[in-house]
């Protein structure tokens, strides 16, 4: 697998991408698959596939996907676990000009509908662990008229085409023109209602990838796609390749956009964990044996055991980490400084973004941790009071965040949340994704948490990531989640669920009483239930409804 014979079909279907290559992932992806055929693209334990092999077998499934009527617009939903399958599937929806949709792979018969339903599916690509599920919506996804299994030992995949056996049916199909204005899809949104389709143009992914992933190799920002093919044959002739490995779901826009479509643009080697679980010994095992340069997780509920996994006393060689990069969850200051103790050439990068829009980053070194929740807003951020006016610096005043910049489209089909989350503001586009932060004097900001989830307790503001961020602090707690309960007197008084650490013990008095020397009274939880999973997505983010039935279910 690991070497390239070009055979003669793919010399035929190979363009000359000279300076005209266009702004759009697919064609770039096609480009740097001429110009280094033969170098590793995706690695999932003994699974090797060079550019070359990743672009024709894209290039298969994208003349089945042709075949069976699919068409530019046409929606292609992947219902996978972590994958090479899945990056090819991606590619080749976008080969086609489809649009490619992802799902949570932990959805049930209904989600699992409402997406289908929701984004208009005409085509589903899924792992077998999963096929039962799709049998029991299938015939109620009123567009879905392709499935593709996936096969992972666990099964058969009944009624849909084995994924292999489609790929050797067909050529790769022809290279085509496309547009810069072709559409992406991520579906985000499920702890504050139904997912909802986050619309944006794959040039602007583009854009953001040339502007944003040079500066991380040495280089300066890029004024063109060629220029990427430029910078993907000079790394290559000097022997270098960028390592990644998105520990979290590549169905999360972390694993996806920051974990991922980096390295695959810019010639780079992306490392896939072979666990559906994840296992942080097998993360740094992989990272000694991969020689991982770059890390994507989503906040504690990623950092917390990879920092356990390195407490293990376990001789390791983690010299190649450069950069850890997370987003979607907090980042507690002391498993930032615990990862930095023994990552000390490493540069850890925790973004403040949203799929609708980025919004500041905190860059922490060996020598310099940034303080829990402090961000460097973007050039072209905003934070503004209820009333619309700027939130002045050292105030202390809560606002929400306003992002700007290259911003999304809207969200699919939903003209009332697109016009609530993307605002114009003196002829200039925003986007308010509903986190909210004060300015602090020197001009950054520091989360308080998202509006949909904050507590009113006795006209109080109460925002749950504030005192998440104490809680954990204790050292027996390993994670934690807070929320609102209805309390006659307040409205709502604040609660929580606890995880402790493994072999740690104290009381929740404890708890409380340790709270209490860093918060204000109205913020202590007035009850708290250790339990032995705080509820998480697999990408790391909170569920707050699971802990809010946990807390309801104990208390009854």
């Amino acid at each position: 697998m690991g070497r390239f014979s070009p055979d003669s079909f793919a010399l035929l279907r190979r363009c000359d991408i000279g300076r005209s290559v266009q702004r759009h992932l697919a064609s770039v992806w096609e480009g740097v698959a001429d110009t280094t055929p033969g170098r590793a693209a995706l690695v999932q334990g003994t699974t090797r596939r060079t550019y070359a092999e990743f672009e024709t077998r894209a290039a298969r499934l994208a003349a089945a996907l042709r075949s069976a009527g699919r068409q530019p617009g046409s929606k292609v939903a992947l219902y996978l676990y972590n994958s090479p399958e899945y990056l090819e599937s991606y590619f080749a929806a976008l080969k086609i000009r489809a649009i490619p949709i992802n799902v949570n792979y932990r959805y049930v018969d209904d989600e699992l509908l409402y997406l289908l339903e929701n984004s208009e599916a005409e085509a589903l690509v899924f792992h077998a662990e999963l096929a039962e599920r799709v049998g029991r919506v299938r015939e109620r996804a009123s567009r879905l008229r392709m499935l593709i299994g996936v096969a992972d030992g666990s099964g058969s995949t009944d009624g849909a085409e084995c994924y292999e056996d489609v790929l050797a049916a067909y050529q790769p199909a022809p290279r085509m023109s496309r547009s810069p204005d072709d559409v992406v899809m991520t579906y985000t949104g499920g702890t504050t209602g139904m997912p909802k389709g986050v619309m944006s143009r794959v040039g602007t992914t583009v854009d953001n990838l040339m502007r944003t992933v040079p500066p991380a190799l040495g280089l300066p920002p890029l004024s063109g796609p060629a220029d990427i093919l430029d910078t993907v044959r000079a790394r290559d002739e000097q022997g270098l390749q960028w390592v990644s490995m998105p520990a979290c779901p590549l169905m999360h826009a972390t694993g996806l956009a920051i974990g991922a479509l980096p390295a695959t643009t810019f010639g780079g080697k992306v490392v896939l964990l072979g666990k559906r679980r994840f296992d942080a010994a097998e993360l740094w095992s992989l990272v000694e044996r991969e020689k991982v340069n770059g890390i994507a997780i989503v906040g504690d509920a990623f950092a917390r055991p990879m920092l356990r996994a390195l407490h293990d006393g376990s001789s390791r060689d983690l010299a190649s980490v450069r950069l850890i990069m997370s987003a979607g969850a907090m980042f507690s200051f002391e498993v930032r400084k615990g990862l930095l103790d023994y990552l000390p050439a490493a540069t850890i990068v925790d973004y403040i973004a949203a799929t609708e829009g980025y919004m500041g980053v905190a860059i922490s070194r060996k020598d310099k941790v940034a303080p829990s929740g402090r961000f460097t807003p973007g050039p072209e951020v905003k934070v503004l009071m209820e009333d619309g006016c700027p939130v002045q610096s050292g105030s202390g005043e809560p606002g929400l965040i306003m992002a700007g910049g290259a911003l999304p489209e809207g969200y699919y089909k939903d003209e009332a949340k697109t016009a609530r989350t993307f605002r114009n503001l003196d002829g200039v586009r925003y986007s308010v994704p509903g986190d909210w932060a004060t300015v602090e004097a020197d001009g950054s900001i520091t989360l308080l948490g998202r509006g949909s989830q904050c507590i009113n307790t006795g006209g109080e503001k109460v925002f749950p990531e504030e005192v998440e961020e104490v809680v954990k602090q204790h050292a027996a707690v390993d994670d934690c989640l807070v929320f609102g309960v209805p309390d006659e007197r307040f409205g709502q008084r604040v609660v929580g669920v606890v995880a402790l650490a493994p072999g740690a013990t104290v009381s929740v008095d404890e708890l409380l009483m340790a709270a209490r020397q860093r918060l204000a009274s109205y913020k202590v939880p007035r009850a708290v239930l250790v339990v032995d999973v705080v509820p998480r997505a697999p990408s790391g983010k909170a569920d707050y409804p699971s802990a809010r039935k946990l807390f309801e279910r104990a208390n009854a």
